[in-house]
């Protein structure tokens, strides 16, 4: 069991992440060794997000070793020890969870969305992240509980899509701290 500072990652909630049409494996590499080292339980990597080469993959191998390759090169061989999972529907993976216990979280910005420094997560929590320009699908959107937005100070509009994975996750897994 993971601790920090007297505190257990089983006292402190259960956090997965369900990453949709992630195009880039440096990002989906990167993704894992942060949700790694923020003690995430799962990584659900949905649609076209590219995976490490896994048992009885149907892909081709010359193209599941160069994926493998690509994501090890920021994961640094956290994609061996955060359990994850190839799915091809979000639509159904957002139904399990859900029905897990879950609620899924989008981040993403909106009309409706809270400012993730006033989100206090709940015990069991899905952070949804969408493409890297594009953002969520506003469909999928719909299938999520609440969405969550990070205050930005600057003249961009958004961060990329890993350190804004971060910056929610550390919020979920600390606010209650």
């Amino acid at each position: 069991m993971a601790s920090t500072a007297g505190y257990t990652w089983d006292s402190m909630g259960d956090i997965v992440v369900v990453a949709h049409d992630i195009r880039s494996t440096h990002n989906v590499g990167s993704l894992l060794r942060t949700c790694e080292g923020l003690g995430v339980s799962h990584v659900y990597l949905i649609g076209y997000t590219p995976y490490p080469a896994m048992p009885y993959d149907t892909r081709l191998p010359h193209i599941a070793g160069k994926l493998t390759a690509q994501i090890h090169k920021t994961a640094l061989g956290a994609e061996d020890l955060v359990p994850w999972t190839h799915v091809d529907s979000v639509a159904l993976c957002i139904d399990r969870l859900k029905n897990d216990g879950h609620v899924v979280v989008a981040l993403e910005q909106g009309s409706d969305s809270v400012l993730l420094p006033r989100y206090h997560a709940p015990t069991k929590v899905a952070l949804l992240l969408g493409r890297e320009v594009e953002g969520i699908d506003p469909a999928v959107l719909g299938m999520c509980d609440t969405m969550v937005e990070i205050p930005m100070l600057g003249r961009k509009e958004s961060f990329n899509v890993v350190q804004a994975a971060a910056m929610a996750l550390y919020q979920f897994r600390f606010s209650a701290l």
